[in-house]
C-alpha cells in the first residue's frame, strides 16, 4: 500500500469526528480525555438532575424521583448534548423523616454540598449549568440557590428546570388527587424503571388528604404536609398506567432539552451577571 499521509491525516479525523459523535452523556461514563471534548461539544452546558431518597407510597422506589429526573435529563442531553451529572439526592427532605429509607441531610449541608458540587462542575468547564429538580421538597431549595449564587462573584451561571409544561393531548387523570407516589408518578416510574414499581401494594396504604389543618390562606407551617398526608402517598397509584407515563416523559425530556439548548444559546445573563458583580463593588457608582 501506498504511504499517504494526507489519507492518514483524512483518516484520523474521521476517527476523532466519530468519536465526539459518540460521546456518552452520562459524565461518569466519560475518560479524562473524552471529558475535554464533551465539554467542547456541550458548549460548557451541565445538567445536574435532583432527586431525593424519601418513601414514595407503598409501591414506588425510595429513589423514584432521582430515578425520573435523571431518566429526562439523560433522554433530553441525548436531544440536545450536554454532560449530566451523577444521580444526586442531597436535597430537603425533613417532612419524610418518620419513614424508613428516608435519607434528611441538614439544611446547612445540603446548601453547602451543592455550592461545591456546582463550583467543582464549574472548574470542570460547566460555565452554565442546569439543575433539573425531581422532587417537590426541593421547590423552594432550588430558587433560592439560584438567588444566592449572586452573593459573590463566580464565572458560571445556575439555571433551573423545575418541571414541563405538558403540550395538548396529555391522558385525562383519573385520581381527584395526584401527587406524590400518585397516579402521575407512577406513571413516570413504570417508563424509567418499571422493574421497581409494585404495583400490586400501591393500594396498601391511604393516598387521601387528611386535611388536619385549619388556617387562613397565605399562612405557611413546615407540618403541613404530615398534616395533609402522613402516609407520604398523596393520590392513587393504582391509577398509574403507561400511556400517561410516556407521554409525561417524553414531554419532560423534550423541556429539557429545550432547556439546555436556549441556554447554550443565552449570553445575557452571563453578561448580566458579570455586569452586576462588577457594579457590586462599587455601589456608589450605580446611577440613582
Amino acid at each position: 500500500m501506498v504511504y499517504n499521509p494526507l489519507m492518514r491525516l483524512f483518516l484520523l479525523l474521521l476517527a476523532v469526528t466519530a468519536a465526539a459523535q459518540s460521546l456518552p452523556v452520562k459524565w461518569e461514563e466519560l475518560t479524562a480525555g473524552d471529558f475535554v471534548q464533551a465539554i467542547r461539544k456541550a458548549r460548557n452546558v451541565c445538567v445536574l438532575p435532583i432527586g431525593i431518597i424519601e418513601k414514595h407510597g407503598p409501591h414506588l422506589p425510595l429513589g423514584a424521583d432521582l430515578i425520573n429526573a435523571r431518566y429526562a435529563s439523560l433522554h433530553g442531553a441525548e436531544q440536545e448534548y450536554a454532560i449530566v451529572f451523577p444521580e444526586y439526592f442531597h436535597g430537603q427532605i425533613f417532612e419524610a423523616k418518620h419513614e424508613p429509607g428516608t435519607i434528611a441531610y441538614s439544611s446547612r449541608l445540603q446548601l453547602e454540598l451543592l455550592q461545591e458540587t456546582a463550583d467543582e462542575m464549574a472548574r470542570n468547564g460547566c460555565k452554565k449549568i442546569l439543575i433539573v429538580n425531581g422532587h417537590g421538597g426541593n421547590n423552594s431549595l432550588l430558587p433560592y440557590f439560584a438567588q444566592s449564587q449572586l452573593q459573590s462573584s463566580k464565572d458560571y451561571v445556575v439555571y433551573v428546570y423545575a418541571h414541563p409544561q405538558y403540550p395538548p393531548g396529555r391522558p385525562a387523570l383519573r385520581s381527584k388527587t395526584d401527587g406524590h407516589a400518585g397516579e402521575s408518578e407512577t406513571s413516570h416510574t413504570l417508563v424509567s424503571r418499571p422493574d421497581l414499581v409494585h404495583m400490586d401494594r400501591a393500594a396498601s396504604e391511604s393516598g387521601a388528604d387528611r386535611n388536619r389543618l385549619d388556617l387562613p390562606t397565605g399562612v405557611y407551617t413546615g407540618i403541613w404536609w404530615y398534616a395533609r398526608f402522613p402516609n407520604h402517598y398523596a393520590g392513587d397509584g393504582t391509577l398509574g398506567n403507561k400511556e400517561l407515563g410516556e407521554f409525561d416523559m417524553k414531554a419532560w425530556s423534550a423541556g429539557v432539552a429545550a432547556a439546555i439548548r436556549a441556554i447554550k444559546a443565552d449570553e445575557t445573563a452571563p453578561r448580566l451577571q458579570r455586569e452586576f458583580f462588577d457594579a457590586a463593588q462599587r455601589p456608589l457608582d450605580t446611577r440613582q
